[in-house]
């Protein structure tokens, strides 16, 4: 039996659909950290994942003030970081007016929320403009409290910080609840965690072991096996006395490693490592080789899973009824180290099971492969996915909880 999550899931905590949101002020908490190239956004999945809160709330009244933060801006001057794009491609989807403004806690702010017509809503500049933002001070929340009558969360992405927006705003207001993104991560991930269907496995790649300890430690008594990938798998492999030549090694983590190899094999549980490898002589080359076996020479380094370890690894996800994937196969940004992980995204694809990508440079290889469209679920929250399946408490969905006395 799995054991049960730390965070009791989404009980005692209210969704939008709880609240009459007629003529209220509505504080809707957004992940609209998108990355942007010269102003121009290049990837707006987290601003699509947010439009069906948006629409409820327009549709059902409300008086609607978003807020986010974007990257980490070194202050106010920082433009390079402002939420303007974000404001004028909302503008686009929605086909309504977004008015951005410069200072939430002004009067001039309040004003125009209480002047909001209908097909109007207020974008606040990056909330993390303002110092009392990270570090979750109440002056900044109480400055904005009077912007809020209703609080919702949808912002999955930075609940795991303990941030002014996120954690003490929230704290200073009676009606507040979750958005349809949060409720559909927080449902989606616990079918990870709760009686997920057999058998399951865990498909785990990226650059470190310590990165994933966390998570390996809360999934291995519920998966049936791991499928270890990306250069966390040379730490693996050396730990059994393979050659992995010039590769990224933890070797703090080695004994972890050899551990953890014995616990999977004491439980009766597959552990599956790479069998052969794309090498090159540096992280830089644009081309590579194939090793013949599981060796890596000693003037090379892998940046890739091989063939053979593709077909075995592919073997493992098809006859799978619950796959979680977090973490690339190998150097996915360089093209000809791509392909591991691409065939990962394919193999998943063309699964009948229930497929979860968590977060970060799962999501970004998943849309890249082309199959973002066929995973059962993509998370928009890397940190924030990865702490809730190992069992953290998250602060942003915390503060919403009901207290039971």
């Amino acid at each position: 039996m799995a054991a049960p999550i730390a965070s009791n899931g989404l009980k005692g905590i209210k969704t939008i659909r709880d609240f009459d949101l007629q003529d209220k002020k509505v504080f809707l908490r957004l992940d609209l950290n998108v990355p942007l190239d010269n102003g121009k956004i290049t990837d707006e999945t987290r601003i699509l994942a947010s439009l069906p809160t948006i629409k409820y709330a327009l549709d059902h009244g409300a008086k609607l003030i978003l807020a986010s933060h974007l990257g980490r801006p070194k202050g106010p001057g920082d433009k390079s970081n402002s939420l303007e794009p974000v404001g004028k491609r909302l503008s686009e989807l929605l086909n309504i007016e977004v008015m951005l403004t410069e200072e939430p806690d002004s009067d001039a702010t309040r004003a125009l929320v209480n002047s909001l017509k209908k097909n109007q809503v207020i974008l606040l500049e990056n909330v993390r403009y303002h110092a009392g933002e990270t570090k979750d001070a109440p002056e900044f929340a109480q400055a904005l409290a009077p912007l809020v009558d209703v609080y919702i969360n949808d912002a999955f992405g930075a609940s795991h910080r303990a941030h002014a927006t996120i954690h003490a705003l929230p704290q200073m207001i009676k009606e507040k609840g979750i958005g349809f993104l949060i409720e559909k991560e927080i449902q989606f991930l616990d079918q990870l965690l709760v009686n997920p269907k057999k058998p399951y496995i865990a498909v785990l790649g990226g650059a470190k072991v310590s990165d994933k300890i966390a998570v390996i430690e809360k999934l291995i008594d519920i998966v049936d096996g791991f499928v270890i990938g990306g250069a966390m798998a040379y730490t693996f492999l050396k730990a059994q006395n393979i050659s992995v030549g010039k590769s990224l090694v933890e070797t703090e983590k080695l004994n972890y490693a050899r551990e953890m190899i014995a616990r999977i094999e004491a439980r009766n549980k597959t552990l599956l490592l790479p069998v052969d490898h794309v090498v090159a002589n540096s992280i830089k080359d644009t081309a590579g080789e194939v090793t013949s076996g599981v060796s890596i020479p000693e003037t090379q380094l892998g940046v890739d899973i091989g063939p053979a370890t593709i077909k075995i690894f592919g073997e493992a996800i098809k006859n799978a009824a619950t796959v979680f994937w977090n973490g690339p196969m190998g150097i996915f940004e360089t093209p000809s180290f791509s392909k591991g992980t691409f065939a990962i995204a394919e193999k998943l694809a063309n699964s009948n099971a229930v497929k979860i990508v968590g977060g970060g440079d799962s999501a970004a290889a998943a849309e890249q492969s082309g199959y973002a469209s066929k995973m059962t679920h993509i998370s928009t929250g890397g940190g924030a996915s990865l702490e809730y399946l190992q069992g953290d408490k998250l602060p942003g969905l915390e503060v919403l909880r009901a207290r039971t006395k």
